[in-house]
């Protein structure tokens, strides 16, 4: 999943006519993707350092 997301990132950046709503869904995409290999890591072994708001 992550390979046709960068993908599909990639593709919306370098569309000049992408919307707002468009860079949203995909940001929030990218932070899911970015969550699970996080949570990944660390169930592997790495240290993680925790964001400021998972804290709280």
């Amino acid at each position: 999943m992550g390979v046709a997301l960068l993908g599909h990132a990639r593709a919306r950046l370098n569309d000049r006519r992408v919307s707002n709503g468009e860079l949203r869904f995909l940001g929030e995409r990218l932070t899911e993707a970015l969550h699970d290999v996080l949570r990944i890591a660390e169930s592997r072994g790495a240290e993680v350092p925790v964001a400021a708001e998972d804290r709280e």
